[in-house]
């Protein structure tokens, strides 16, 4: 095979879509339908763009006397549009935490489940979905014999899956204990961990995340330890935060103590009040403060939001791809949400790629810094050009360069004591470079300018980052590169980060002219990441 052909593979490769994974490839994804009136209900799986197996509605009640009550958000059409889409409705069964609901349900159990069977094949409908919530374990029993009586009366090429609570610490008592995870998936087709609400609504609940990311990577492993088997595991995320309000009571006198948070009201919130955002590298999760000035105020969904403090615990880009490598990790079934209305604009954007270990669609699997781009794109290093871009082969640009390096050493948060660059004024980096130079970082090409848009040469990186870690070269050891004089303004740099073995050349040759590749970026800074991570705790 010539070299033409092998190119031409290789560039073709970098433009397949998501649409190109095979189905029966591609990782199951579902998702909850509760928000929004039912005539939405199409554009919201419209914004999925393609993402979802199996959509989750909200048509099944079980009433006080235990008794089964189709909502009256059930919809034919909506039913028939999913079907000629490929997509199947499975909605799920609620008592919404009503406790006699719930009961009654449960002793009620035969007759529920014959009804729901005989509802699910009058509406044509795919299968159920059992989420009942708020019982303690005394009533597990009841619980898995409601799902084998299911399974006996729902035809088996229709679905029966069960939502169970997250149990990271292996509580046995409580509503955790009521789900019996092994008898459970025995009975149905997954199970749909609720991972979420590690925090949540109560004076008694800790400021937190909704779900840190060890949260939901031991809710999984719960799951595979209780003996069920990994094709039944079904991952939940959240999309929405929690609201606290840390000076006590509104002007209305309410305590907001975790109020649940659509993730699409977060930025507005934040722009409105100037609030600052920061990134818990433990938790892997985002969370913003802000404060409303006397004589403000807001609203989150009919609560309103008054002067005060407030922070905010939340999901976003980063925190989402994160979990998002848990099913592939874990060699799980796939993952599920709540709920559909509440994801910004561009969650599916990236999710689909990065369930099913795609990550950019311009990365192709295999690909010589696939791992590095990971890496840093996990640690918030560097994003994509786009949601699903990463433009590995792009030139690195000077703006960039001292983006990458601030955000790394975890300086992102600071801000310069003075602005010199001109040709910056309109740059979304603009702090950023601010903050390198006066970190020593980077340097203008003139007193007024830096050029930001300007590649930056394998010399010009070399340089920078010797700036950062005060590399000094063995005058000793021989010029390993016969294109790098000595007389030029780098080379002590180059040397120095030879000599620390971060740099390579080929065949005798540095091209320090050379521009830097994104790609080639990924892979410096994933090999100096124990370097950046020392320097950043420092």
């Amino acid at each position: 095979m010539n070299k033409f052909i092998l190119i031409l593979i290789f560039l073709t490769t970098l433009l397949l879509p998501m649409k190109d994974l095979k189905a029966e490839e591609a990782m199951f994804n579902m998702s909850y339908i509760y928000f929004g009136s039912p005539n939405t209900y199409v554009a919201q799986v419209d914004k999925t763009k393609g993402s979802l197996k199996v959509v989750s509605p909200n048509y099944f009640d079980v009433n006080e006397q235990g008794e089964l009550e189709v909502t009256w958000k059930l919809q034919s059409s909506f039913v028939n549009e999913m079907h000629r889409r490929g997509i199947k409705v499975v909605p799920f069964l609620a008592n919404h935490w009503n406790l006699t609901a719930g009961i009654n349900g449960l002793k009620n159990r035969d007759k529920l489940a014959k009804d729901i069977a005989k509802a699910i094949d009058q509406y044509n409908l795919d299968g159920v979905n059992v989420d009942i919530e708020g019982l303690g374990h005394s009533y597990r029993n009841d619980h898995n014999e409601l799902l084998r009586l299911l399974r006996l009366y729902i035809p088996k090429q229709k679905q029966v899956s069960v939502s169970v609570a997250a149990n990271p610490s292996n509580y046995q008592k409580g509503w955790h204990g009521f789900y019996d995870y092994k008898t459970l998936s025995d009975h149905s087709d997954y199970l749909m961990i609720m991972a979420y609400d590690e925090s949540w609504e109560s004076p008694d609940s800790p400021i937190g995340p909704v779900a840190s990311l060890s949260f939901s990577e031991r809710s999984i492993l719960y799951a595979i330890n209780q003996g069920v088997p990994k094709s039944k595991i079904v991952y939940g995320l959240p999309f929405y935060g929690r609201l606290w309000k840390l000076d006590g009571p509104t002007t209305e006198g309410i305590n907001i103590t975790g109020r649940g948070l659509s993730s699409t009201r977060i930025e507005p919130l934040l722009n409105k009040f100037n609030g600052k955002s920061f990134f818990d590298e433990k938790s892997q999760t985002p969370y913003a403060k802000f404060t409303i000035p006397k004589n403000q105020y807001d609203f989150v969904g009919s609560l309103k939001i008054t002067e005060g403090e407030y922070i905010v615990w939340y999901e976003n880009e980063r925190s989402i791809k994160t979990k998002l490598r848990l099913p592939k990790k874990h060699n799980i079934k796939g993952t599920g949400s709540w709920a559909l209305y509440h994801e910004t604009a561009d969650t599916w954007d990236y999710y689909t790629l990065w369930l099913n270990n795609r990550f950019f669609a311009d990365v192709p699997n295999g690909f010589w810094a696939e791992e590095d781009i990971l890496h840093v794109s996990s640690k918030g290093w560097m994003n994509g050009t786009t949601n699903t871009k990463f433009l590995p082969g792009g030139s690195l640009t000077r703006a960039q360069a001292a983006l990458i390096l601030v955000r790394a050493l975890g300086y992102e948060s600071m801000n310069p004591k003075e602005y010199v660059f001109k040709d910056t004024i309109r740059h979304n980096a603009r702090k950023e470079i601010e903050i390198a130079r006066e970190l020593g970082m980077i340097k203008g090409v003139s007193r007024t300018d830096y050029n930001p848009n300007s590649p930056v040469t394998r010399a010009q990186l070399a340089t920078m980052l010797s700036n950062i870690f005060k590399y000094a070269p063995n005058e000793n050891e021989p010029n390993p590169f016969s294109d790098v004089s000595p007389l030029n303004t780098h080379f002590d740099a180059i040397q120095a980060m030879s000599q620390h073995g971060y740099i390579t050349g080929l065949e005798g040759r540095f091209r320090p002219g050379d521009n830097t590749s994104r790609a080639q970026m990924a892979t410096m800074m994933t090999r100096m990441s124990e370097e950046f991570e020392a320097l950043k705790a420092q």
